[in-house]
């Protein structure tokens, strides 16, 4: 039942065999042996998608609930037997102070018997599997206003740098003008640096002429030192050794990159959730006035 309902959410076999930890052949194998015990097709299969029949989309919804049940009922157990269970964390590179290496490195040591499944995105993308569910928590990055179905919460904030190679000719007291006629190396919509650049720069009444996309900060900053582009990007990912040498000064913006925790709205944490957002909160200071 959790293999057809995660087929069903990610519209895609091998997105969901990702998801689920296991091979695509398994996860069809599965389904497959699904529909044969209910003697009817769940599922319309075509080279793009896949998309529930009307039975199984009447099946998805009971399944839904009773998979939710049988979560808490499992949570309710755990509770009475320490932190177990698993948790799913979603996070955006280069997060400055709030890096998820350390932190999974303490919720480990404290919690051993914790499975962490961690997803790295854009914050979009992390929004988007909060709300349907695939996701505990999230450490997100951007703008950060409000979310339908998310509850958020400030933890930091830092300024956004504008960064090109070291011999580039961006170097001056009126920076503004210039910025129209250069091509940019920039992440794809969706993460929080480029939000925050877009709302920057429709600040400025300049477009931008974005010349390549990426979903990788490494791989944006290669480009930069390749000369490929100017890019716009928050103060850690200037602070990264992959940055050294490339020349970087404060974008004059009021726009700033902020980072924050972001929650399901009106759900209650797991056991493993709890744990987390109480390391978490140990470790750095929660506005929870955001929420």
């Amino acid at each position: 039942m959790r293999h057809f309902a995660a087929v069903c959410e990610e519209q895609h076999f091998t997105r969901a065999a990702e998801l689920l930890g296991i091979t695509q052949s398994g996860l069809s194998a599965s389904v497959r042996a699904l529909e044969r015990d209910l003697g009817t097709q769940l599922l319309l299969r075509t080279t793009r998608r896949v998309i529930p029949t009307p039975t199984g989309r009447l099946l998805l919804t009971e399944a839904q609930r009773i998979l939710a049940a049988a979560d808490g009922l499992r949570e309710m157990v755990a509770d009475h037997h320490g932190v177990r269970g698993t948790l799913s964390l979603g996070t955006e590179q280069c997060m400055g102070v709030v890096e998820a290496a350390p932190l999974l490195h303490g919720y480990r040591s404290r919690h051993p018997e914790v499975a962490v499944n961690l997803q790295q995105a854009g914050t979009g993308q992390l929004l988007d599997q909060l709300r349907a569910g695939r996701l505990d928590a999230a450490l997100v990055a951007g703008t950060l206003l409000a979310e339908e179905g998310v509850d958020l919460r400030h933890i930091t904030e830092e300024p956004l740098m504008l960064l090109a190679a070291p011999d580039h000719a961006l170097d001056g007291e009126d920076l503004l003008p210039l910025l129209a006629r250069e091509d940019y190396v920039d992440l794809h919509p969706g993460w929080g640096a480029r939000d925050c650049a877009d709302r920057a720069f429709g600040e400025f009444g300049i477009t931008r002429r974005v010349a390549l996309q990426v979903n990788d900060v490494y791989t944006l900053l290669d480009l930069v030192h390749r000369r490929m582009g100017v890019a716009v990007v928050p103060r850690p990912v200037v602070d990264k050794p992959q940055a050294a040498g490339l020349w970087s000064v404060p974008l004059p913006s009021g726009t700033r990159w902020r980072v924050g925790l972001a929650t399901p709205k009106g759900a209650k944490p797991s056991t493993a959730t709890r744990a987390f957002l109480d390391l978490l909160r140990g470790e750095h200071p929660i506005d929870d006035s955001d929420s």
